[in-house]
């Protein structure tokens, strides 16, 4: 991945000023911008294409080189109970902040009910436990590949790869060989996708500035600082403080090489359309072994959802003091329960409108302003995911480090 660190450090600084540029083109040009929406359309549409074969390839390339060594067990657990840790810290510090900053109130109702609806009402329900597990087992492989589910899709993939690690050395070695020479190949064409990642960034930023203008924000403007002041003590204290206490890479150089990451995940709004990037500065620059990020990035790129976590809890406190709702200790719970476990079940849904309304309507609380947000859904979006890759890199760094020290000991 040394061409996509080449391409990467020339076009950083072209993506950043395609942001600013299509922001301004968007405030100028207001809902005319829109006709630089296929602009964005098209890079996000070579970004999918990519995506679903790069996961299950590299996905299939690590479980096979991990599924019959010592470390395989530990990168397992390490990685299951990383992603349910920091999700669950996520949905408190959202709810802590939540309560001190009360960003729902001080909201006339009155004049935002034209955007009320209930549409949702009857679209919040909670999958149960087997329905989850049932859900996440492919009957067949190739519709989940063609469906895009991608939960069905790391299952099988990662059945696979654990597969071909028990078959004998020669066997073995020609289908690893196999699927790393895919991987190249992929690579490649990431490489050509990402040349025109400062055209497409514009695009996006233009179509979404002026659509939505400055009104709809106004009327969430509170939100969404408590939001950025909840993610930015996520991702940069908790993540360093992890990188810190578990890994011997310094905090300061985990920040300034993920950043990287952090302006294309900005700017695509996509976790698994980042991933090509996330590879390169996790393996490049902070030295993670690719047996780790083949296993540990793409499954983070589907199921931790650290933003997003910190997003609904958010959503919660402030419908909830926006229609004057005391909750109880249990409706607390129950949020942070809603929120933690259905960040899994979230992969391959686009936009978060459905767990939300899970959330909300786990706790009791109206979802006839959902809508309110929605206009404003993209902001939030392209902030967390610049969290959630973030919290992936961080995951990669920290286990790949603990099997080392394991190895060392032994």
């Amino acid at each position: 991945m040394t061409k996509i660190k080449k391409i990467l450090k020339k076009s950083s600084n072209q993506i950043i000023l395609a942001m600013f540029l299509g922001i301004i083109v968007g405030i100028v040009m207001g809902e005319k911008a829109s006709y630089f929406a296929p602009l964005g359309k098209l890079f996000m549409q070579l970004i999918k294409m990519l995506v679903l074969p790069l996961i299950t390839v590299s996905i299939i390339s690590g479980a096979s080189s991990l599924g019959n060594t010592r470390s395989a067990g530990k990168i397992g657990i390490s990685t299951f109970v990383y992603f349910m840790g920091t999700t669950m810290v996520a949905v408190i510090i959202g709810l802590i902040l939540g309560n001190i900053f009360k960003p729902g109130l001080g909201l006339d109702v009155s004049i935002i009910k034209s955007m009320f609806s209930d549409e949702y009402v009857n679209k919040g329900a909670t999958p149960g436990f087997w329905e989850t597990i049932l859900g996440i087992i492919p009957v067949n492989p190739f519709k989940a590949l063609m469906d895009g589910n991608i939960l069905q899709i790391l299952f099988f993939s990662l059945f696979l790869g654990f597969g071909i690690s028990t078959l004998e050395k020669s066997k073995k070695e020609t289908l690893i060989n196999v699927f790393e020479y895919l991987s190249e190949a992929l690579i490649w064409m990431v490489e050509k996708v990402i040349y025109i990642a400062p055209i497409g960034v514009f695009g996006l930023m233009a179509d979404a500035v002026g659509t939505f203008g400055y009104e709809t924000l106004y009327l969430v403007l509170k939100l969404l600082l408590v939001y950025i002041l909840a993610l930015i003590l996520h991702a940069f204290g908790l993540y360093p403080l992890l990188i810190k206490l578990f890994t011997k890479v310094s905090p300061r150089k985990f920040l300034s090489k993920v950043k990287k990451a952090q302006i294309v995940a900005l700017s695509t709004a996509s976790s698994m359309g980042t991933l090509p990037v996330t590879f390169e500065v996790c393996e490049e620059e902070l030295d993670v072994s690719s047996s780790t990020t083949s296993f540990v990035l793409p499954l983070g790129a589907t199921i931790n959802m650290d933003g997003g976590a910190i997003y609904y809890a958010l959503v919660a406190m402030f419908f909830a003091q926006m229609f004057n709702i005391d909750l109880s200790i249990f409706d607390y719970i129950a949020i942070i329960f809603t929120a933690t476990i259905g960040s899994i079940g979230q992969a391959g849904v686009p936009g978060p409108s459905l767990l939300v309304v899970a959330v909300l309507i786990s706790a009791n609380i109206p979802v006839v302003g959902l809508p309110l947000l929605f206009g404003v859904d993209r902001i939030f979006d392209m902030l967390r995911t610049a969290v959630n890759v973030t919290g992936d890199a961080a995951c990669a760094v920290i286990v790949d480090n603990l099997v080392k020290d394991t190895t060392d000991d032994k």
